[in-house]
């Protein structure tokens, strides 16, 4: 996170307002910004004085009164004809009846959800408690045939890995994660100032096999996943997302896996 995004979530942070994952990336960058602390305490500050000088009055009883909802008068409908009564409370009961299961099937495709949104949780979660301090590889190193032999015996399925130095993304190295309730390979490649964090996922059980990319923006993060064999690649970071997919056409030309 640079000062200019820290900076701009400061408000939200200072008033409780920000996610918890927000608020550990923002924190982690305070550490080490003497600016940006020197701001989070100055609207703290301010935040505290205003609360402390506030004055909250009562809304006078004739405000009260002309914001009620006033009464409205409905038109008194025509008297059924003899014989359709029956057959229209009859039509109404189908109606509301038929409306109160479309629109709780609505409601239940609307809301169910995605297989995929908690594992792109864990993924965001996951990039950012890497970026801390000593979080971030287990094995550093930007040789490919150093950093992949790490994984074997770690993971039940090694992923490929290779460095792309040459096309602007240079490889890190590598460490052990936890994603869908079981240990992955994460990947470590740097853009520019930029880490990318390259998850892969054995497919299967909680993290079925994700089929063609997909991409998603979380909390600012950018997040692409897809299949590639029997793995599920999930590559997160603060990277543009153009620069994402470029890493990932990279990866697909030599992309394979072996079992560990």
């Amino acid at each position: 996170m640079d000062c200019k995004k820290a900076q701009g979530l400061m408000n939200a942070y200072v008033d409780g307002e920000l996610e918890l994952t927000g608020a550990l990336d923002l924190e982690a960058h305070l550490e080490n910004c003497v600016q940006c602390r020197a701001l989070r305490d100055q609207l703290g500050g301010l935040s505290r004085r205003l609360r402390e000088g506030l004055t909250r009055h009562a809304a006078p009883a004739e405000l009260r009164e002309r914001l009620a909802p006033a009464a409205v008068s409905l038109p008194v409908p025509p008297a059924p004809r003899p014989g359709w009564q029956r057959r229209q409370f009859l039509a109404l009961a189908a109606s509301v009846t038929l409306a109160v299961i479309a629109s709780g099937g609505t409601t239940f495709w609307l809301m169910r959800p995605s297989e995929t949104e908690p594992v792109a949780e864990e993924v965001v979660a996951s990039h950012i408690r890497s970026l801390m301090p000593d979080h971030l590889i287990d094995v550093a190193s930007s040789d490919q045939h150093t950093v992949k032999p790490w994984f074997d015996g770690r993971v039940d399925l090694a992923p490929s890995v290779a460095d792309f130095s040459g096309q602007g993304f240079p490889l890190v190295g590598g460490r052990l994660d936890y994603i869908g309730r079981q240990p992955v390979a994460a990947i470590v490649y740097k853009r520019r100032k930029h880490f990318v964090n390259v998850f892969a996922c054995p497919s299967g059980g909680s993290t079925d096999a994700l089929g063609a990319a997909k991409s998603w923006t979380i909390r600012g993060y950018n997040l692409l996943a897809w299949s590639a064999g029997d793995i599920n690649y999930w590559m997160v970071s603060d990277a543009a997302a153009g620069d994402l997919e470029a890493l990932r056409q990279l990866m697909a030309q030599g992309a394979g896996s072996t079992r560990g």
